[in-house]
């Protein structure tokens, strides 16, 4: 069976999904001025997006596992197609907010089920780098698509900007139609298969790497616009080029993440980019006020960013590999979780003032994931 094109698809799937969750960070102060509501309140709506998702994607992967890949995944790019779209026309901020928590109600089924799904086209060889190839729609929603977002957001609107996430969740929504097989299902999952994941002492330990370094991360970036502007000034189009150079960051390392993961190991690739993320966030910290620090920060961060979920991802699928529908749908709960988290604490610091220590809260979490990073590795062999 041809691949390529579902490979594709599912990449792009993940990109469009990424749009869907992170486009409100990449046009924060416009949207707020667009909703007449404040920074804080606006950042929420990644916030509550979060906890939807957290909640949802191990829910969804339980109560779907019968459903035919093809069907959810198409599935789950129409709620993003209809939601973004609606945004576009929505009257005020609650309409906006209601209309994302339907939405990334139906987005959760995505990048979980993409994984597991790739899994099952591939030999067990290169699950790895198909894992990681497919995560990289992530990279490049963040290297493309959220520079696209701040661009047209500051030159059309919000509502302009909302239309064009929209657009591009058609196009995976079209390829994956036609490109996947039908009748395509990974093995029943029951609230056993996540009792079972629950006694995993590596899996739990998996997951709590992934909440911390997500929260870490995520403290800093969905408030990336307007502190950039408070704490230096930057216009929209510098702004623009930020997000641009995290997301370049991104795919960069997860490409590297892709070609290493065969020779050093999932423990050893993981490593190396929460290194990375940790880096970012020290040069951000101690760099607050001067633009080119800030900006090799923010290229740090994103350096880690992806990479080291698609490390995750795929540890645990070889971990688990007849659970990875389970596992994987936890992970990217761990995601939304960290996701809540960090954007919930950077929301309070933003809106009391404190946005000189948002970079070193972001370096607890990392440094708190590290440690327990380093307690992983006794189960290095298993998820390489």
């Amino acid at each position: 069976m041809n691949q390529t094109l579902p490979r594709y698809g599912l990449m792009l799937g993940n990109f469009a999904t990424g749009l869907c969750i992170l486009a409100p960070a990449g046009m924060l102060p416009v949207l707020a001025e667009g909703l007449d509501s404040g920074i804080r309140e606006t950042g929420l709506l990644v916030t509550y997006g979060a906890v939807i998702l957290c909640f949802g994607s191990p829910l969804v992967a339980w109560l779907t596992t019968r459903i035919d890949r093809r069907t959810l995944l198409v599935g789950s790019l129409a709620f993003m197609v209809l939601g973004q779209a609606g945004s576009a026309f929505a009257p005020n901020y609650a309409t906006v907010l209601a209309l994302r928590l339907v939405m990334v109600a139906g987005a959760a089924a995505f990048t979980p089920q993409a994984a597991s799904t790739i899994a099952m086209l591939v030999p067990e060889k290169e699950r790895s780098g198909a894992i990681a190839f497919v995560f990289l729609g992530w990279s490049l929603a963040v290297a493309g698509g959220l520079p696209l977002i701040t661009f047209v957001s500051a030159y059309v609107g919000w509502r302009g900007a909302f239309a064009a996430a929209a657009l591009t969740a058609l196009l995976p929504f079209i390829l994956l139609f036609f490109a996947l097989p039908r009748d395509l299902r990974g093995p029943p999952l029951s609230l056993h298969s996540f009792n079972v994941l629950a006694h995993n002492c590596n899996i739990i330990l998996l997951l709590l790497i992934t909440i911390l370094s997500i929260s870490g991360q995520l403290i800093v970036f969905v408030y990336l616009a307007p502190l950039l502007q408070k704490l230096t000034g930057a216009s929209h189009e510098v702004t623009g080029l930020m997000f641009a150079l995290f997301g370049v960051a991104a795919f960069i390392g997860n490409v590297i993440a892709t070609r290493v993961v065969g020779r050093l190991g999932g423990w050893r690739t993981a490593g190396i980019f929460l290194g990375c993320t940790l880096t970012g966030l020290l040069l951000w910290s101690f760099g607050v006020g001067y633009l080119p620090v800030m900006g090799a920060g923010i290229a740090f961060i994103g350096m880690g960013f992806a990479a080291t979920n698609s490390m995750q991802q795929a540890r645990l699928v070889q971990a688990a590999p007849e659970l990875s529908s389970a596992s994987v749908a936890l992970n990217t709960s761990g995601v939304y979780v960290g996701q809540a988290i960090g954007s919930g604490i950077g929301g309070v610091m933003f809106g009391l003032g404190w946005l000189n220590g948002i970079g070193f809260v972001g370096i607890a979490f990392v440094v708190a994931g590290i440690a327990v990073w380093s307690m992983t590795r006794n189960s290095a062999a298993v998820a390489r």
